[in-house]
């Protein structure tokens, strides 16, 4: 059924992307402390998150390798069980090209078919990866991700005259096309200056900028100043077509089990009778069943290298 467009209360989606030492988890926090609300942090930097506890209070889980994407999930759905508003993702970089990431699991896979058929391998792969951005959007915090840029290094002329190598930042580190999953990107350099590649506010098109609490209030106003969410027949459709995706993964696309998992949860209830309660059920039990397999996973992989 369409329904009249009107622009809705969001939640915050940002990426910050940029070379090693561009200030990512700074201007993150930054911006955490503008937008105001009970802040969490994941931390993949070997503790480099506890360096700035000085900006604002903030609470922080460090992840180690390997930096498997159930870990990651289970730290999300910690964050929202645990009443954060703002969860900082630091790096989501890990995820990718970490140890014990996607594509050393995709190399691992690889490795280990007769064939050698590294496109069958990504077959295998890619539900996490899709695992991971489902969780991500579908949270009730505000999520913002750092992630690493690929860097080169280039020349540039001064005001005086000279010529200077400087490093700067290319495409961020991970799959192809993550960056499009986010309402706002932002793009530093190692003179810690913000561009802009994506914004879906249109609040700081073709603007160069330092990151303050100001950006961050500025956000949360824009986020706050749409109408009201009601969940309506529709939205609660969606929601279980999400959490039906996430079964379906699970069991290989294998229809009838899914089903019967998710009835399971719900007592064999029809859908159209699901409450809140339900949903709330079924998302804890899909993130429960996907941490079993994830162990199982790593066994597995574990066995093979």
């Amino acid at each position: 059924m369409f329904r009249k467009a009107e622009r809705r209360k969001a939640k915050l989606r940002l990426a910050l992307t940029g070379p090693a030492g561009s200030g990512k988890t700074y201007g993150a926090l930054l911006i955490a402390q503008g937008l105001g609300g009970k802040i969490a942090m994941i931390d993949t930097e070997n503790g480099s998150g506890d360096l700035y506890a000085d900006i604002c209070d903030y609470d922080i889980e460090t992840l180690t390798a390997p930096y498997s994407i159930q870990k990651y999930l289970e730290a999300i759905h910690e964050a929202e069980t645990s009443g954060y508003d703002i969860l900082i993702i630091d790096s989501l970089s890990h995820a990718w090209s970490g140890q014990g990431g996607l594509l050393d699991m995709h190399s691992q896979l690889t490795n280990s078919m007769k064939s050698g058929n590294s496109y069958a391998a990504w077959g295998k792969i890619s539900p996490w990866q899709n695992r991971l951005i489902e969780t991500m959007l579908s949270s009730n915090c505000h999520i913002i991700s750092t992630m690493r840029s690929k860097t080169d290094y280039a020349m540039f002329q001064t005001d005086k005259g000279r010529t200077e190598i400087r490093k700067v930042g290319l495409a961020p580190v991970q799959r192809d096309g993550m960056d499009y999953e986010f309402t706002i990107v932002f793009d530093l350099s190692m003179e810690h200056t913000v561009t802009v590649s994506k914004d879906r506010t249109s609040l700081f098109d073709k603007q160069v900028f330092e990151i303050t609490p100001e950006t961050g209030k500025i956000l949360r106003q824009w986020l706050d100043s749409g109408a009201e969410v009601q969940p309506d027949a529709n939205d609660i459709r969606l929601s279980i077509n999400r959490l039906y995706r996430g079964y379906l993964e699970l069991f290989g696309n294998d229809s009838a089990a899914a089903q019967s998992a998710m009835q399971l949860v719900t007592d064999g209830r029809a859908s159209r009778e699901w409450t809140a309660d339900d949903m709330k059920n079924l998302s804890e039990d899909l993130a429960l069943r996907m941490q079993k397999k994830g162990v199982m996973d790593e066994m597995n992989l574990d066995a093979i290298s």
